[in-house]
């Protein structure tokens, strides 16, 4: 009996063990089902809670992340309200996908009805994962759509304090010799306005929305503060075609009773004056705004608050502004609290009714330019009693902020400048002279000043008829209590970092970078002071670079719509875009600048999967191949600049050791190549076999012309001449180890010495780390002895320079020859994607320890999440730790010999699961963090 009861009791404590066990798996895995898939980000047009989204084919998008390996997503499930409260009582009134079996988390399109303008919008969604377990919800999120119509502007009006004449207006523009020529067009300095209206709310406030622009730029407040973040908004666009606005929230900036908008609008591109230093002069217009605050109240009721002649205007401090020039401030002009509602404004004149501008108003989607970073002094110098010179060590795209005290009326100017003369001063003799500020005091005590509507590059500035502080003073100047500069940049998120154990590479990263972030404002410009135009060839050719570095997406769809504004009739599309001037020559056309129409629409959809931009861009990227083969001869191009500044006996410009018609052709194969691809995804399909024939005549024809069966050398057989063929598919197949092994060997008896150019350097980058060949572009770049990254390091530059021996006379900031970028992170860090991947689904990991290098690490945003790298080497034994994101697989190579043991989070990797070829182990696997090892 005593035994029996036991045997109970023993059978009793197994039974509810097991079930305290089994319940304890289910909170498990109920836990772990929530756990599994969370939602690290949802976006709506690629972006967080964006304003001024399209009404139709909108997209959405969601990153993912999961503690365990090989996770995607199998079903989603997007909800839209009108209202937050509906959203949080699962009242969707706006959208309900219900439940979809899909993997896709990128560029998801919306498939309900068209959304009304001007409205908040709010969604959420949640996934499942490859488990059928659930994330939950995802936080709450927004977005404003924009407005498209002139009804949805409720009677919105241009206005202005003065208004440009027809017979005066200058477009486009003309370039800086023959301004002489115009008489009295562009003479006339605008005034730079003020305007304001008050308003009463009388009722409680549920949304406030704000949709404005002004031209050339403008900034707005509420109440006196500040509405954004923005420097130099809207961005710039060919005001003729294209005029862009930003749409805000403002129902925060808003209060009951008495409110006032304030806005200043300066100059920009849309009208450049004949005064001080102008690379080109233009007149779209004098200075002109339009905006709509939509109140939508409590109780369902709305109001609209237009510019119209209501409002008042006056005369701005700012006394002149040029994109070009600088600009002058008179604080003694201020009106004390003009953008608040108390101000008197019995003063002001009503605003003209201004003419509309020809261009379509379209919403600003872009991350704005903003005021990113600043920099103390770090030494002066006083050439003399009333000069001193700041010395801000790091050469950037920027303004100045200064803090002065002194007495009413005294002027400080200062005189920005990338390099300095013998004696001291600001040199200005590359990049645009004279460009200066100037401030004038309003009191006799402490005042802070910075400018609103210009910028230039510059390290040093000049500043006249001002002492440091604590300096002796005997002739009663302004003292210069504080100077800075500040730097402005696109606003878009930083997408990677790159790091190794060489330190000469770690400082050209740093170089290049800063050329990248000077030059990376609405459009991407060339150089940050002379110019600031955008220059097509370097959008496609440093695209890799720039997009290692920057979530470009917003800036490269709204530089293919500045392309489609360009292109000519007959199909032609000009090297700067927008085209405020008309060059001549291979300045207009040249074909290596032109084929950013065809080149950055497939950059996009490479990059962030879009297909909808090769969709808008296809009309322009085929009528561009057509014209290009109007203007060949045999299937041969043969005009434009060839490879630019490339490093010849002659002073650089265009081409000298490489034939035009050899890039010219090349970029003509590979843009017919890229349009065949174009067409077969469009379901093109007469299209797709048309300019593949295109492309195969252009092969054939490049070959019978340029190459040498015998020696197996390119035309002239330069760096460039060998590498673009190779790079862009015109080397067939049996010649292309012949060719890349004659292209590493006449580099090396060249002493590895950089000649290729503008042009021809990425495509030698990319030939030599596709072709095998990384070891030689450590060794020609690995020096300071010849031109090149480490001469520039060695003669001082901090941003990269326009030419490989940073001259003095050419600008000392610019973007154009910054490409072993793109091989840091795609060879040294070895992040990378497989040929037949989209927007990063397929990753290729492929880190390359050459030289000298014996760990590097990179990270990179991919739009499926955060892809990273960290290797080490120590003698044969090789340690790589990366991070893949969920919904991506990626493809390991690894430096291994077959006999090698390769390991995996200390697990062994069986053989079957390692290919090999030449050297390198190649191994398969899902998301998830990885440690692999080989011994």
């Amino acid at each position: 009996m005593k035994k029996n009861i036991t045997s109970l009791i023993l059978i009793n404590k197994i039974f509810w063990r097991q079930k305290i066990g089994l319940l304890l798996m289910l909170l498990f895995c109920c836990f772990n089902s929530e756990a599994q898939l969370k939602i690290t980000s949802a976006l709506c047009e690629n972006k967080v809670n964006p304003a001024g989204v399209v009404l139709q084919k909108l997209r959405f998008g969601w990153e993912l992340s999961s503690t365990e390996h090989n996770q995607y997503q199998t079903a989603y499930q997007l909800v839209i309200a009108s209202s937050k409260n509906k959203l949080d009582q699962g009242d969707y009134d706006v959208y309900n996908s219900d439940v979809v079996k899909s993997r896709q988390s990128v560029l998801v399109d919306y498939k309900g009805q068209s959304l009304q303008p001007g409205q908040l919008y709010y969604w959420k969604l949640q996934v499942w994962d490859n488990a059928n377990h659930s994330s939950g919800w995802s936080s709450d999120q927004q977005f404003i759509t924009g407005l498209f119509s002139a009804t949805d502007w409720s009677n919105a009006k241009w206005i202005g304090y003065e208004e440009l004449n027809d017979s005066m207006r200058m477009v486009p523009g003309i370039h800086e010799p023959y301004a002489e020529t115009l008489g009295n067009k562009c003479v006339q300095r605008p005034v730079v306005p003020l305007f304001r209206k008050s308003f009463t709310i009388s009722k409680k406030i549920k949304t406030a929305l704000l949709f404005v622009t002004g031209l050339g730029q403008y900034e707005l407040s509420i109440n006196g503060a500040k509405t954004g973040t923005a420097f130099l908004a809207p961005g710039w666009t060919y005001f003729d075609k294209t005029i862009l606005y930003n749409t805000f929230d403002v129902t925060s900036q808003l209060v009951g009773g008495n409110n006032a908008i304030g806005a200043i609008v300066g100059n920009g591109f849309y009208n450049i004056n004949r005064e001080r230093y102008f690379k080109i002069v233009d007149a779209f217009g004098m200075p002109t705004m339009i905006c709509r605050l939509k109140i939508t109240y409590d109780d369902g009721a709305t109001e609209d608050i237009v510019s119209d002649a209501t409002w008042k205007t006056s005369p701005s401090p700012i006394t002149f502004s040029s994109i070009y020039g600088g600009e002058d401030y008179d604080a003694r002009m201020e009106q004390e609290g003009w953008n608040k509602a108390a101000f008197d404004d019995s003063k002001w004149m009503r605003p003209l009714l201004i003419k509309a501008p020809k261009g379509q108003l379209s919403p600003e989607q872009d991350y704005p330019v903003a005021l990113m970073d600043s920099f103390t002094v770090k030494k002066i110098v006083h050439p003399s009693a009333s000069t001193l010179l700041y010395d801000f060590g790091q050469n950037i795209s920027g303004i100045i902020r200064l803090k002065v005290r002194g007495r009413k009326g005294q002027q400080v100017k200062l005189i920005p400048a990338e390099l300095i003369n013998k004696n001291q001063l600001a040199n200005q003799s590359a990049t645009g002279d004279p460009f200066y500020f100037t401030y004038t005091m309003k009191s006799d005590g402490e005042e802070i000043w910075q400018p609103k509507f210009t910028y230039y590059g510059f390290r040093y500035v000049q500043v006249d008829g001002a002492v440091a502080d604590a300096s002796a003073n005997d002739m009663g100047l302004p003292v210069i209590v504080q100077l800075s500069s500040l730097h402005n940049r696109n606003s878009n998120p930083v997408n990677g970092n790159f790091e190794c154990s060489n330190p000469l590479f770690n400082r050209i990263y740093t170089l290049i970078n800063w050329a990248i972030k000077s030059n990376m404002q609405s459009i991407v410009t060339d150089c940050p002071h002379r110019e600031k135009l955008s220059w097509l060839e370097q959008d496609y050719l440093m695209g890799n670079s720039i997009h290692y570095n920057n979530d470009v997406y917003h800036l490269y769809r709204k530089l293919v719509q500045d392309l489609m504004d360009a292109q000519y009739p007959e199909g032609f599309v000009p090297d700067i875009a927008p085209e405020y001037v008309v060059f001549e020559g291979g300045f207009l056309d040249s074909p290596e600048w032109g084929s950013s129409s065809v080149i950055l629409p497939w950059l996009l959809y490479q990059w962030y999967g879009d297909k909808d931009i090769l969709q808008k861009a296809y009309a322009m990227a085929k009528k561009y191949v057509d014209y290009q083969q109007t203007k060949s001869k045999d299937y041969l191009l043969s005009h434009g600049l060839g490879d630019w500044y490339d490093y010849g006996p002659n002073p650089p410009g265009e081409s000298q050791l490489t034939p035009k018609t050899v890039t010219a052709t090349s970029i003509f194969y590979y843009d017919a190549t890229l349009v065949s691809k174009m067409a077969t995804l469009l379901d093109e399909q007469s299209d797709a076999k048309k300019y593949a024939a295109l492309a195969a005549s252009i092969k054939t024809s490049f070959n019978k012309k340029f190459f040498n069966s015998k020696t197996n050398v390119y035309s002239t057989g330069s760096q460039t001449a060998m590498a673009m063929p190779f790079s862009v598919g015109l080397v067939n197949e049996k010649y292309k180890k012949a060719v890349i092994k004659n292209l590493v060997d006449s580099i090396y008896a060249g002493n590895k010495a950089l000649t290729a150019g503008d042009i021809g350097f990425h495509f030698l980058v990319n030939a030599l780390d596709k072709g095998g060949a990384s070891q030689l572009l450590f060794d020609m770049n690995n020096r300071d002895d010849v031109p090149g990254y480490g001469f520039q390091l060695k003669k001082g530059a901090t941003a990269l320079t326009e030419s490989w021996p940073a001259l003095e006379d050419v600008s000392n900031n610019h973007l154009m020859l910054g490409h072993i970028m793109e091989w840091f992170y795609s060879g040294l860090a070895g992040i990378d994607q497989e040929e037949s991947s989209v927007a990063f689904q397929k990753i290729k990991i492929r880190p390359q320890p050459v030289g000298d290098i014996v760990s590097a690490k990179g990270s990179f945003h991919s739009p499926y999440g955060w892809v990273t790298t960290d290797w080490k080497k120590e003698g044969k034994h090789f340690l790589l730790r990366v991070q893949i994101p969920v919904n991506a697989t990626a493809n390991i190579y690894l430096p291994a010999a077959k006999d090698a043991a390769i390991y995996s989070n200390q697990l062994r990797v069986p053989g079957k699961q390692i290919s090999y070829s030449e050297g390198v182990a190649k191994i398969s696997i899902g998301s998830g963090d990885y440690e692999f090892e080989v011994k």
